[in-house]
């Protein structure tokens, strides 16, 4: 009787629960992962580093200043013969010097290198936001898969719940019958046997919604801190049309774009490595200040200049060995490979869209044909129900009916949501997952 009341007492805080806790709807998790996951805080701390790249404080475009100074100190014996016939020695006899200037230089021309470096560093900060929005649609893919599991595992826990209370139900009526002898023993002994697989089941399905909520709560970056429910209504786009999105899949598809953007990048490479080809021209200045205190062996004991100079020089390497031939021939090559790849690549893609068009389909039917089994299934159990309590059709019989009615329940929930996610696939291969509400 003890064990009896502490499982109904844990059965009630679980209902308890259950009903208090908060739903989690599917934008509000879009949102919570948009902000607190942690793959897309480092890919958008990596799109800062791209953009910093961008400046012009890294374009190359701007001169360098530099500053210098230094003292010089020396303590010299020192033998010295003059032109008027003179002659002295000095032991120890102390200098020093000392010196600062500032040092501009400025390239005026460099063969354009930089000028495509530049441009370079632009489209690599674009390939960035396109791998920055590939995270993101990763990530809201496995967001959507994770949420639907928890709401496949949460309709299991009601559908076997539902299935324990028809079985304590019918262990009920078939102790009255052994009452009163219209029933046997073996009778609420294969009652309690289901019963006792019922309560397995409800209790695994119930650990493992646990663990599935967790693995949601990970995806969400450990946002949600309180006990919460999901959506289990689910609607599919049935407007979508093939043909569109078959085009909007050529012009958006994230992988796609990437290869465009990693074929404009290398052609600014080979456009820079061309530069070698062609001379730089440099500008110089500096202003300087020099203090000089000579020994007495000297004709000045001190001398104190200030001035500036510049210039302008050119530097043409007419010839380096062959290296800007080997980088130049060498960007050539990986841009034909990369062309290549973008052929491979959009056969691959047109594959993957059109398998996952029919794959969608196909489970989309799955579904309804599993809606209509639900129907059939709940009218054979009702009428069996009804059957077993006149006593024309035996424990085995009703038993079996309730397996199918549930059976049916799981692999209608089973379908739902593989059939949803399947259409996610699809409006993220042509490029709309981002685009569509939820």
């Amino acid at each position: 009787m003890n064990i009896k009341k502490t499982a109904l007492i844990l059965m009630s805080l679980w209902m308890t629960s259950i009903y208090s806790q908060e739903i989690l709807p599917v934008s509000k998790a879009i949102e919570l992962a948009l902000e607190n996951n942690y793959g897309i805080k480092i890919v958008a701390n990596t799109n800062k580093i791209a953009k910093n790249n961008t400046s012009l404080l890294n374009s190359g475009y701007l001169p360098t200043l530099t500053g210098n100074s230094g003292i010089t100190y020396n303590r010299d014996n020192i033998e010295a013969d003059f032109t008027n016939g003179q002659s002295t020695a000095l032991n120890g006899a102390k200098s020093s010097r000392y010196n600062a200037s500032l040092n501009l230089n400025y390239t005026l021309f460099d063969g354009l290198g930089r000028h495509y470096d530049y441009k370079r560093l632009k489209e690599e900060y674009n390939l960035s936001k396109l791998q920055a929005r590939e995270t993101i649609e990763n990530t809201i893919s496995q967001l959507f898969t994770v949420y639907y599991n928890v709401s496949q595992i949460s309709e299991n826990v009601k559908t076997l719940e539902q299935t324990l209370a028809v079985s304590k139900d019918r262990i009920t009526r078939a102790n009255y019958q052994f009452e009163y002898g219209q029933g046997t023993k073996l009778d609420i002994l294969n009652a309690q046997v289901d019963i006792n697989n019922d309560s397995i089941n409800l209790i695994n399905a119930r650990q493992q919604l646990i663990n599935t909520k967790r693995d949601l709560n990970v995806v969400l970056g450990n946002s949600v801190v309180s006990e919460f429910g999901v959506e289990t209504d689910i609607n599919f786009i049935l407007d979508i049309d093939k043909t569109n999105l078959f085009n909007k899949m050529k012009e958006n598809n994230v992988t796609l774009l990437q290869i465009n953007q990693n074929i404009m990048i290398n052609q600014f490479i080979i456009k820079a490595n061309k530069s070698g080809y062609l001379p730089s021209i440099g500008l110089t200045g500096s202003y300087g200040w020099n203090q000089n205190n000579n020994n007495a062996a000297s004709f000045v004991a001190v001398s104190t200049n200030t001035g500036l100079s510049g210039g302008i020089n050119l530097s043409w390497n007419l010839f380096d060995g062959g290296g800007t031939i080997t980088r130049v021939q060498n960007a050539k090559i990986t841009l034909d490979n990369q062309r290549l790849e973008k052929e491979s690549l959009l056969i691959s893609v047109e594959r993957d869209f059109h398998n996952a068009w029919d794959d969608y389909q196909n489970k989309l039917a799955i579904f309804k044909v599993q809606e209509d089994n639900i129907i059939t299934s709940k009218n054979n159990f009702d009428r069996t129900e009804e059957k077993f309590k006149l006593g024309q059709v035996t424990s085995i019989e009703f038993r079996q009916a309730q397996l199918n009615l549930l059976n049916a329940e799981l692999s209608r929930n089973q379908a739902k949501y593989q059939a949803k996610l399947s259409e996610l696939n699809v409006l993220q291969l042509s490029g709309e997952l981002l685009n569509v509400q939820f």
